[in-house]
């Protein structure tokens, strides 16, 4: 018996450079913009070269605008919470480098194919994970992690070796190093990285530790990995 021709490969957008090398992604919610490029400037002084901007975000699409105009290359400005082509579209327009989303929507997938920006929807189990890279996703945001833990990836990734997986949602400061170890490509950080900065009193300063605590928690992590590999 013959067996079955593998099935060809589905056309992807890798991930940029500055998610591969840095492993976070910095995620900037909030009830306005006003404060988004005061916190941008500091997450990218710190070294975040990640930073995804929510269409729930009055006012992101322009800070997006502004931010793609005069941030260096390597800095990848994207969207967030995008659902729709359309709104696809309108990141693209602004200048962002990539979209992200809290589900699959293949729309979404394919318009940003179509575009030439990285794509990462979410997705919790693995027929999600599993139907996201197949449709062409860049990389998996598994949404909410938080409340599953590292163990959980470890045991998806089982099955699914070879499909990169960014969690999301609650990841806090002191479990980074344990979802790189587990296996996660990069992590996404929304509240427990950016804290109050967002805010009219945010702290800057306090934002500007947890970015230097984050970053040793990669680097730990890489270490830890590559060591265990040799």
């Amino acid at each position: 018996m013959t067996a079955d021709p593998a099935p060809p490969l589905c056309p992807r957008v890798p991930m940029g450079e500055g998610l591969s090398a840095t492993r976070v992604v910095a995620i900037l919610r909030a009830g306005d913009a006003s404060r988004a490029e005061a916190v941008v400037d500091t997450l990218v002084e710190g070294g975040i070269r990640c930073l995804e901007l929510t269409m729930t975000t009055p006012g992101a699409l322009d800070v997006v605008e502004r931010l793609a105009a005069r941030l260096p290359a390597e800095v990848e400005v994207g969207m967030g919470t995008v659902l729709t082509a359309r709104e696809v579209d309108r990141a693209v327009a602004a200048g962002a480098r990539f979209v992200v989303s809290p589900s699959v929507v293949p729309a979404v997938i394919d318009a940003a194919l179509r575009h030439g920006i990285a794509s990462y929807p979410g997705a919790l189990t693995p027929t999600e994970i599993h139907s996201a890279w197949t449709a062409g996703a860049t990389a998996v945001k598994l949404f909410p992690a938080g409340s599953l833990g590292p163990g959980y990836l470890t045991a998806v990734r089982a099955p699914l070796p070879d499909i990169p997986v960014v969690p999301t949602g609650g990841i806090d400061i002191t479990a980074v190093r344990a979802w790189l170890v587990a296996g996660a490509c990069a992590v996404g950080m929304g509240g427990p990285l950016i804290g109050d900065a967002l805010g009219p009193a945010g702290d800057l300063a306090a934002l500007a530790g947890r970015v230097a605590a984050v970053r040793a928690a990669v680097r730990a992590a890489v270490a830890e990995v590559s060591g265990a590999q040799r």
